[in-house]
């Protein structure tokens, strides 16, 4: 599967940035079918970071939503602030 087509975009709440700041998580909706292995390659494909886990969630809205946790401190500040989210 290609990396483009697992991580679709990033999930922006309260809740999300919040795990950016006091985790080092950033938190994306990915494709419902992709799992944990996949989301990680994909990620690490897209974004040249290495990633120390990851987890998943469903919304009650039927969105699959990926919480990824980065190896190097404070990589996921400058993460969002490359993509715009900040």
């Amino acid at each position: 599967m290609d990396a483009y087509s697992i991580i679709i975009k990033p999930h922006v709440t309260e809740k999300t940035m919040n795990l950016i700041d006091l985790n080092n998580e950033i938190t994306f909706v990915v494709r419902r079918t992709a799992n944990k292995k996949q989301i990680k390659r994909a990620f690490e494909e897209l974004f040249e970071e290495k990633v120390a886990k990851v987890n998943t969630h469903i919304t009650t809205k039927g969105e699959k939503v990926a919480y990824i946790k980065l190896v190097e401190e404070e990589m996921a500040e400058e993460l969002a602030v490359r993509l715009g989210v900040f």
